[in-house]
């Protein structure tokens, strides 16, 4: 199979997925080999770029994934800004960071991090399915173990754990969205 249709297959794939795809799965699917296929995807990466295309592809969670370029964020924020978005609280965030960053940890050794119980949090983030037990801690009473997930990866569009900012960047952005949060509660109620 040559390379163009190859690229088009595979850019039809991605446009009809919503989640990224795995090499393995469409190595399987075209019958080719893997390096065949990343050869045909970078080339497409390389054309979007080229041509300051609205839509990229990215690697995320192991796999690919088709998504808007990100010079156009401003105007696709701008788009959804008044739709209602399933958000994160603030509990849900702190805890998912300390699994994210400390896993596999217990939820024991997330309330002492976090200074409260996590139940419930713990709880709601596994139904997300954005953390998962990874088996048993071999103390006393065996408590479980958690961990994130892939979901957890393209939930926040990053390929791996590695990709995760490192503490004293996350402090600097936490910073900067509350300081563009507040700038936008000022200028809505200014309307």
């Amino acid at each position: 199979m040559d390379i163009e249709k190859v690229k088009s297959i595979l850019e039809s794939l991605l446009f009809v997925n919503e989640r990224p795809i795995q090499l393995a799965e469409i190595s399987r699917i075209l019958e080719l080999k893997n390096k065949e296929i990343k050869r045909a995807f970078e080339t497409l990466k390389d054309e979007y770029k080229n041509r300051d295309s609205g839509i990229a592809i990215v690697s995320v969670a192991g796999g690919y994934q088709m998504c808007s370029a990100p010079f156009n964020e401003p105007w696709i924020k701008k788009m959804y800004s008044h739709q209602n978005k399933q958000k994160l609280s603030t509990a849900s965030l702190e805890t998912l960071a300390i699994i994210a960053y400390k896993q596999p940890i217990t939820r024991v050794e997330i309330e002492e991090i976090r200074g409260v119980n996590v139940d419930g949090v713990v709880r709601k983030l596994g139904e997300l399915g954005l953390v998962k037990t990874a088996g048993r801690k071999e103390v006393v009473g065996k408590p479980f173990l958690y961990i994130t997930t892939r979901k957890f990866l393209e939930y926040f569009g990053i390929n791996s754990l590695e990709d995760l900012p490192n503490l004293e960047e996350f402090v600097n952005l936490a910073e900067k969205e509350n300081i563009v949060s507040q700038e936008e509660k000022k200028e809505e109620e200014s309307r």
